[in-house]
Parts: C-alpha cells; structure tokens; sequence
C-alpha cells in the first residue's frame, strides 16, 4: 500500500497520540470527581468530534501540510474508537453472554467472507443488521457492531478502486451521512435548557473536568504521548510535520461536541441537571479548544526551513525509502 499511514511506524504515530489524547482528560475528570457519581462522566472528555476538527483544519487550506489533514483524520477516529470502547464497556446494561457470543459468532462469519472474498454487499450488511440486534440484547452498546462491521468490508490494494467494496459503500454513505444523519443526530443531543444557575453549573468539579480535559488535557496527552513514541523510536513524523503542528492537532482534538454529548446523555441519563451543565461545558470547551487550536496553526503553523533537516529524517524515513523518492 502506498499513502501517509502506509507503514507501521507512520500508522503508530496518531495511534500514540489518540491513547494520549484519550488518557489525560480522563485522568483531569476523574482527579476533579472522583469518589462522586459525576465520576462516570470520566468518558465525556475523551472524544473527538471529526467532522467539526477537520472542519476547522480545513478553514486553513494550503497554510497547513497535507500530511497534518491525514494526522488529525486518523487521531480523531482512533480516539473515537476508544471512546466506542469505553461506551460499550463501560456505559452498557446488564450483559447477556449469550447474545455476545452469538454477535462474535457472526462477527466471525463475516470475517470468513472476507477471507473467501466475497465482494458483494448485501451478505455483509445483513450479517451487520444481525450482528447489531444481537449486541443491542447481549446489554453492550450496539454501536461497537458498526465499528466490527467496518473490519470485515473487504477493501482493495489499489487506491480508490471503484469496484471495491469498502468504496463503493463509502461512496454510497458519504452524502446520506454527512448531509442528512450528523446534522439530525447533532440537533438530537444537542438540546440544551439553560437555567439561573447556569453559572454554578459551568463551575462544578464536573464541569471543570470536562473543560480541562477537552481544552488542556488533549493536547498535552497528544503531544506527551507522541514525542515519547517518536523519540524512543517507536513511531516516526512525517517529514513536513513539526511539533507545532502536532500541538495544533491536539487542540483541535478537544473539539469533543457531538461524541461528548452522545456520551454525557449515557453516563447521566436520570439527571438532567447534570446534563446541562455538562452539554453546556463541552460547547464553551469545543468552541474554546477550535478557537486556539485554528489560531494556533493560522500563526505557528507555516513549515520552517528546519522541518526536513536530517535531525528529523531520523525518526520518518528509512535511509532507502528516501532514496528512492528521490530518484524519482
């Protein structure tokens, strides 16, 4: 495969990253509340909404790197993904081991197709629609089977091969979903009462974790995380990246709203109050983190004429790969 994630090192790195973008405003909430029920919105901080994040990157066009884009893309759906596994493992009803073991097995099934090559659609999506029944009973969130779906969609080697399965429900998902599903399931989690205590709301041990970790714990984990990955050389930056554009990704990670709320509404769903006052932090959070991080990388996020230097070159490319690039 050819492309910015294409080798182990380049794919560890947002990996890295979404651990630490995920870990530390865990770790502010639960430090702020621990002990008190507000704990379990421990999970509220942790998510990234994508669409808002590369909405916000994109503002900036051509003044920040391509590469950055890919980042960030693949930051905020790693991080998703964490945040999907806490929602199922931590925010689910009483488990029933037998409708999870039913929902693997079809998972397993699935995964065989894959293997088989089978390329046709609708054996997958059923097995998807029957995966989800059974996970929605088994008492785990039902939105890990989407997740499980997505593994087994055979995809092609050839970038964007029109017959490939994974494209071709991309494609067909793509407008459905950015035009039609997130704006209404948006305005669906989004309703927020504001009372007279608004303020008191806004300055509770929970509130407060909520802002912290979006706005201040993002992007210290992303950038703590990912300097320790690639100094110790497990993973490796692009070679027009620096660490001012990292940072400038993990602010825009705290941009938590629509995942943040979807989980507040799960680990607060018989107390309104609290509801409110956590939908309300993670607005002023989101628009607070976006701010700085789209001002951030509107002044410090140009490329400098050290970024390809060979100090780096070290941690991004093997000498031959280079080579041959530039041969090319």
């Amino acid at each position: 495969y050819k492309g910015e994630l294409s080798s182990v090192k380049r794919a560890l790195l947002p990996i890295f990253a979404a651990l630490g973008g995920i870990l530390t405003p865990a770790a502010i909430h639960y430090t702020l509340n621990a002990g008190t029920p507000e704990q379990a919105g421990v999970g509220i901080p942790m998510a990234t909404d994508i669409a808002f994040a590369i909405g916000v990157l994109a503002l900036l066009g051509s003044r920040v790197p391509a590469s950055l884009k890919v980042f960030l893309t693949a930051l905020a759906v790693m991080d998703d993904l964490g945040a999907i596994i806490v929602i199922a493992v931590f925010y689910s009803s009483s488990l029933s081991f037998l409708y999870l073991m039913l929902a693997l097995g079809v998972f397993a099934a699935l995964l065989a197709m894959n293997r088989m090559r089978v390329s046709s659609l609708i054996p997958y999506l059923a097995g998807g629609v029957v995966m989800w029944f059974l996970m929605l009973q088994s008492g785990v969130h039902a939105t890990i089977a989407g997740v499980m779906l997505a593994f087994t969609i055979p995809f092609s080697q050839i970038v964007d091969d029109e017959k490939s399965p994974s494209y071709r429900l991309e494609h067909f998902l793509h407008k459905p979903v950015a035009f039609i599903i997130l704006p209404i399931f948006a305005l669906a989690n989004t309703g927020i009462v504001i009372g007279t205590d608004w303020a008191a709301e806004l300055t509770s041990a929970n509130s407060l974790g909520i802002i912290f970790g979006l706005v201040f714990g993002k992007p210290i984990g992303i950038m703590i995380l990912s300097f320790l990955a690639v100094t110790i050389g497990v993973c490796r930056l692009p070679l027009d990246l620096n660490w001012k554009h990292i940072f400038g990704a993990g602010l825009l990670g705290g941009i938590g709203f629509t995942m943040s709320i979807f989980i507040t509404n799960l680990a607060f769903a018989s107390d309104g109050r609290i509801i409110v006052g956590s939908k309300m932090a993670i607005l002023l959070a989101s628009m607070t983190a976006g701010t700085i991080g789209f001002l951030w990388l509107r002044f410090l996020g140009h490329p400098e004429k050290g970024d390809l230097d060979l100090d780096t070159i070290d941690f991004e490319e093997e000498p031959e790969e280079i080579s041959e690039e530039s041969a090319e």
